[in-house]
C-alpha cells in the first residue's frame, strides 16, 4: 500500500482537500499536512524569517506556513517518507502561466525537489463538482494505466499538473495530454477607495479568452470539457539560446 502525503494551498479544512483524501484513503496510507489558512498565489515561497507552528488535526497536521513549507516540514521536520505527494484538489484552475504563481503546483514541485514523485490537481470552476473531481482523481491514480499503479508515468524530475472541468461526470469528454497555454488578464490591478476615501488596490481581473482551438493546449482542453494533464519540469533554462551566447561571450 502506497504512503501518500496530501497537501494544498486552500487550507487544511478546504473541501478540495477532503475530496482528495476521500479519493485515496481506502487504498493508501494517507497523511495530511496543509496550511492553517488559504495560502493561494504563494508559488514556491518559504518561511525563513519567522517560526513555523505545527498543530495536530484530525487526519494529520496544519502548519502556519506556505504550501512549500508544508512539504519541507513533512519531509525534513517530521521525517515522513511518502511514496508520492498529491497536492490539491485546488478550488480553481491552474492553467497556462498561472502555474508560476500557484501554491498548489509549487507544493508538488517542492516534493520533486526533495525527491518525491508528485501530482497537482485542480477543479476548474464551481465547488459543487468536487465529488466529480474526486471520482476522476481516483480513476487517474488507481485504474489502468493508473499513475500510482504504474508510478513510472509520473516524471522523476517534474510534476503532472491535472486540471478537471467543473462538469457532471457524464459531460466530461475524456482526457488530453497538454502543454501550457498563455493566460493574460484584463484589469489585473483594480483601484478602489475605502470608506474614508483612501485609495487601495486589489489584484484581480478577468482572463482574456484563448484565440486558439488546439486541444493540446491546457486552457482549450478544459474549456472544451476535457481533463487536462500537463507535465511540468523545474528546469527553466533557456537551452535554445545557450549555443549562441557561448559563441558571443566565451
Amino acid at each position: 500500500m502506497n504512503k501518500l502525503l496530501l497537501v494544498n494551498d486552500d487550507g487544511v479544512f478546504a473541501p478540495g482537500l477532503t475530496a482528495l483524501a476521500n479519493s485515496v484513503q481506502d487504498l493508501s496510507e494517507v497523511t495530511i499536512l496543509a496550511p492553517h489558512q488559504e495560502r493561494s498565489g504563494m508559488s514556491q515561497a518559504i518561511t525563513v524569517n519567522a517560526p513555523l507552528r505545527l498543530t495536530k488535526v484530525e487526519g494529520g497536521y496544519m502548519l502556519d506556513g506556505t504550501p512549500a513549507d508544508c512539504v519541507k516540514m513533512a519531509l525534513q521536520g517530521l521525517k515522513l517518507t511518502p511514496d508520492f505527494i498529491l497536492s490539491g484538489i485546488n478550488y480553481g484552475s491552474n492553467l497556462g502561466w498561472d502555474v508560476l504563481y500557484s501554491g498548489t503546483v509549487a507544493a508538488a514541485l517542492e516534493g520533486v525537489l526533495q525527491g518525491v514523485p508528485s501530482v497537482a490537481f485542480s477543479l476548474c470552476g464551481s465547488a459543487e463538482f468536487f465529488e466529480t473531481a474526486s471520482l476522476i482523481v481516483r480513476k487517474l491514480l488507481f485504474e489502468e494505466p493508473g499513475l500510482l499503479v504504474r508510478p513510472g508515468l509520473i516524471p522523476a524530475d517534474g510534476v503532472l499538473n491535472i486540471n478537471i472541468p467543473a462538469l457532471p461526470l457524464e459531460e466530461i469528454k475524456g482526457l488530453r495530454i497538454t502543454r501550457l497555454g498563455v493566460r493574460n488578464y484584463h484589469g489585473v490591478m483594480q483601484r478602489r477607495e475605502d470608506p474614508r476615501g483612501n485609495e487601495y488596490y486589489w489584484m484581480g481581473g478577468e482572463p482574456i479568452p484563448q484565440d486558439s482551438e488546439e486541444l493540446d493546449i491546457d486552457l482549450v482542453a478544459v474549456e472544451q470539457g476535457y481533463v487536462s494533464i500537463t507535465p511540468l519540469k523545474f528546469d527553466t533554462t533557456f537551452h535554445e539560446i545557450i549555443p549562441e551566447l557561448k559563441t558571443k561571450f566565451e
